[in-house]
This record gives structure tokens, sequence and C-alpha cells, in this order.
């Protein structure tokens, strides 16, 4: 049994390690798309429009055939890594969805802050860093939030490109006549998920100060 246990800590570990690096990079490439929605120049907005709109529309699992079969197909250079291909899948499908709620938080603020920056003599960059910022983040905070929750469960879905995560793990042992590996994934992502939850509350708290 403890090489059981041994062997879903490590799927366990594979789906930890998926969380943190599409967050870090989900994030920083989602508020870069929110830059393309808002574009004044149409074409460009529309373009990420569409993109969002199709990333958005799509399954992610039917994203993760796609990155990990359209480039071998199509150009012949497969990835040569699924752990990089499932990063590049999950990254731009969670970046599409973060820009959407980035956005929102942005349009969420009232244009008479903007003008009474300006008007106070403050460049677009001071306004936008210490009169929207905070308030766009105490907006963004609760469907972010959300968002991350749901990524914590998704990284069981790496197992359709055959990445040995937990419940991979599990469904092997299941096979053997064995039902507490079941338990014991679920148990693992529950905790999870209430470290997440905890540290989210926590965040949100902090923002109590600023009160819009």
């Amino acid at each position: 049994m403890n090489a059981q246990i041994a062997s879903l800590f490590q799927g366990f570990w594979m789906n930890i390690e998926l969380f943190l690096l599409t967050l870090v990079m989900a994030i920083p490439l989602g508020l870069l798309i929110t830059f393309g929605t808002t574009a004044k120049i149409k074409p460009v907005r529309w373009l990420f429009k569409v993109f969002i709109w199709i990333i958005r529309g799509t399954p992610l699992m039917l994203q993760l055939f796609v990155v990990i079969y359209a480039p071998g197909l199509l150009f012949g250079t497969p990835f040569k890594s699924r752990m990089t291909a499932c990063l590049v899948a999950f990254v731009i499908n969670y970046a599409a969805y973060f820009s959407e709620i980035f956005r929102g938080g942005i349009e969420s603020i009232p244009q008479g802050q903007y003008e009474a920056g300006a008007v106070l003599g403050m460049t677009k960059r001071q306004v936008f860093t210490h009169v929207i910022l905070l308030q766009v983040i105490k907006h963004i905070v609760p469907p972010m939030s959300n968002e991350v929750i749901t990524l914590v469960k998704d990284t069981s879905l790496a197992r359709v490109i055959g990445i040995v995560e937990i419940i991979m793990c599990a469904e092997r042992y299941t096979k053997q006549g064995l039902i507490w590996p079941l338990f014991s994934t679920g148990l693992f992502f529950l905790i999870f998920n209430g470290v997440v939850t905890i540290a989210l509350n926590k965040l949100e708290k902090k923002l109590d100060y600023f009160r819009v």
C-alpha cells in the first residue's frame, strides 16, 4: 500500500505543477489579451474577440488533442514533451477566460475616475496604477477565484493525452480491483481546493479595506 500511496502522491504532484505553471503564465497572457480586446484599432480588437470566442466555445479536452496532434500532422514537428503540450493548451484556455474577467473589471470602473485623474494632472499610467488598479483587483477577485478552483479540477484532464496525474494512477489500481485509490483521489482534490479557497478568501478580506 505504501508504494500505491507514493504513486498517488507522485501523480498529484503533476496536478499541482500543472496548476501552478498555468496560473503563473495565464494571468499575464490574459492581461495582454485584454489589451487586444480593448484596442482602439477595430481589426485587432475583433481578431482577439474571435480568438476568445473560439477558445471559450470549444472544450478544453478538444484543445488538448489539437495542441498535441496538430503540429505533427500539419507541420511534421510534434511536441517532444506531452507536459509542454498540455501546458500550452491550459495556458491558452485559461488566459482567454482570465482576459474576459480582466476586461469586465476594467470596464466596471466609471469613466469619471479616469477624467478626474486627468484633471489632477496625472498621466494615464498614473491614473491606472494609483486609482484604477486596486479597484479592478477588488472587482475581479471573486470571478477569478471561481476560475482558479475550476483549474484545480481541470488538471485531471491532462490524462487524456497520456500525462500520469493522480486520476490516471488511481484508475490503474482500480483495474486491479482496488477501490480506495478513487476515494483517496477525491480527498486529495478536496484538500487542495480547500487550501486554495482559504488563500483566496484571505485575499478578499485583505481587499475589504478598499470599498467601491
